[in-house]
């Protein structure tokens, strides 16, 4: 297990260099190839009515009149090791790891995403919460007791949350719950659970609900396939003709067995969630990672947008390095293999 683990690991950071790479060439490279002088993309970044000594400032301070190659290097560097940034007279340092600092607010990026990160994690394990219990256990009751009301009422409904987008019920949530009955408080009302958690749990609920719907419903589709096809297995008949309890036939050994596919997508779900819930975030007015990445791709701030790339790449790369590792918990055929 130890060296299927350090197997992953230095998989991880091969594809966190890759994505790096593709991302920084994307953002740096393709300007330049479309036609664009170095003097015209750091004219960009300078303001109205730029000078030419301001656009040759931004060319050194921003380090763009270096090959692209040299670029990249330096972006690595700052990632392992740090870096200086001159600014005029002063050099300020960057300590490990560095992702630069923001074309627009001159802010570390690495600071402004820890900032915005507790928002999206919020929203998202909160979320990720609600849709694993309610998907799973719809799924379940729905493939006992298929064919009857419930299972069919179940379906439409499951239909209805994957066909619906997030911007639609979102809206449609806040209108209904928000602003006629007030039951919840209206977007843009997140509240940090360090300053006030009772206010976080209320600006969150709505969101979580409606985020969760979407997830719930595919979740209760894919869980009730699944144990329909296990509960025909010939280990499912042997369990119930040796008398075990209908109990933990279906979560024992049925259950266990169908939830295989459901972590699969549940670690990849989770991990563009905690990359930015970009529909959400903006259709409840909360401060997250989506709204940052929104922000900067419309300003072109690109070391804001490459190191929210690499936080999205390393959370799906971690997290799905932890499914792998529940495999051998759920499914015992893992472990033997």
């Amino acid at each position: 297990m130890l060296a299927y683990i350090i197997r992953r690991l230095i998989g991880a950071v091969l594809m966190l260099l890759l994505v790096s790479l593709v991302t920084f060439g994307i953002f740096f490279g393709l300007p330049k190839l479309a036609g664009q002088t170095t003097d015209q993309i750091a004219a960009a970044y300078v303001g109205k009515a730029p000078t030419a000594d301001a656009i040759q400032d931004t060319k050194e301070r921003l380090g763009l009149d270096k090959p692209i190659v040299v670029q990249y290097g330096n972006y690595l560097k700052g990632i392992v090791a740090g870096t200086d940034y001159k600014a005029g007279p002063v050099t300020d340092h960057c300590p490990a790891p560095c992702l630069g600092y923001s074309y627009r607010s001159s802010q570390p990026v690495l600071g402004t995403l820890v900032d915005r990160a507790p928002a999206t994690a919020s929203l998202s394990l909160g979320a990720a919460v609600i849709w694993l219990i309610g998907g799973i256990t719809t799924g379940v009751i729905s493939a006992l007791r298929r064919g009857t009301l419930w299972d069919r009422t179940a379906m439409i409904i499951a239909l209805s949350g994957v066909s619906l987008p997030i911007y639609f019920t979102g809206l449609v949530s806040l209108a209904l719950f928000s602003y006629t009955l007030k039951i919840f408080p209206g977007g843009g009302s997140y509240t940090p659970f360090t300053s006030n958690p009772v206010m976080w749990f209320q600006a969150l609920v709505l969101p979580w609900v409606t985020l969760a719907f979407l997830y719930a419903a595919m979740y209760a589709r894919l869980t009730r396939a699944g144990m329909l096809e296990t509960m025909n297995e010939d280990y499912i008949r042997t369990a119930r003709a040796k008398g075990l309890p209908e109990k933990t036939v279906v979560t024992k050994h049925a259950l266990r067995a169908s939830l295989t596919p459901i972590l699969t997508i549940f670690g990849l779900d989770l991990g563009l969630l905690l990359g930015g819930a970009v529909l959400t975030e903006n259709t409840f007015g909360i401060p997250g990672l989506g709204q940052l990445a929104i922000a900067s791709i419309n300003g072109g701030d690109l070391p804001m947008v490459l190191g929210i790339t690499l936080l999205t790449a390393a959370s799906i790369v971690f997290i799905n390095l932890i499914v792998d590792l529940l495999y051998a918990v759920v499914d015992p055929r893992v472990r033997l293999s």
